[in-house]
């Protein structure tokens, strides 16, 4: 397939990183309001916290990742569905896409709480208990996120570890915390904060 390009544009940027805004503010408003615990995870969890220390160290993500308690997967559906969001399960995962022209690749992904993403992983993932306020929603407190982090490990997971490592969130007085899976993982990372 031949790549379209399109011109250059500060606004194109700005109006991708502001959709993802937009689209995680619609989607935790309609958990609260329906009276849901819920966590934003994932990337736009860790550019919340590094936020916090640097705005200009935060890494801006494409999809949305909100943890949930599967119990609650009914009313996740109604609520998200009624703020115009459609539910898909992609190759095992449950997604919810926005609108009828919408993209697996910048949808609002389901994780949840208490069980492992992959059976391979040490621990399960953290619980909603585990959530802070922040400005516009409920985000994992930095231990549940970097556990979450240390427990994927991918590329993106790695990079968003020493995002936190870079603005001083993680250091390595957090090793001793860490199950020793997670504690050699981050041990990783400190040693080749470079990648």
């Amino acid at each position: 397939m031949a790549v379209v390009l399109q011109d250059f544009s500060w606004k194109r940027m700005i109006e991708a990183v502001e959709a993802v805004r937009e689209r995680a503010c619609r989607a935790t408003a309609a958990l609260k309001t329906a009276s849901i615990p819920y966590a934003v995870a994932g990337g736009n969890a860790v550019a919340a916290w590094v936020a916090r220390v640097d705005r200009a160290a935060v890494r801006n993500t494409q999809d949305v990742d909100i943890l949930i308690r599967r119990s609650d997967f009914d009313s996740v559906k109604i609520a998200l569905e009624a703020v115009g969001f459609s539910h898909h399960n992609l190759m095992g995962v449950d997604c919810f896409i926005d609108g009828p022209n919408g993209s697996p690749r910048n949808a609002v992904h389901l994780l949840y709480a208490g069980e492992k993403v992959r059976e391979s992983y040490p621990v399960p993932s953290a619980d909603v208990s585990e959530a802070v306020p922040a400005e516009e929603y409920q985000v994992l407190s930095l231990e549940a996120l970097v556990r979450m982090k240390l427990n994927s490990f991918r590329d993106k997971d790695r990079m968003h570890l020493r995002d936190l490592l870079g603005v001083g969130l993680l250091d390595d007085s957090w090793l001793t915390r860490l199950i020793p899976e997670h504690a050699e993982r981050l041990q990783q990372i400190i040693d080749d904060p470079d990648g």
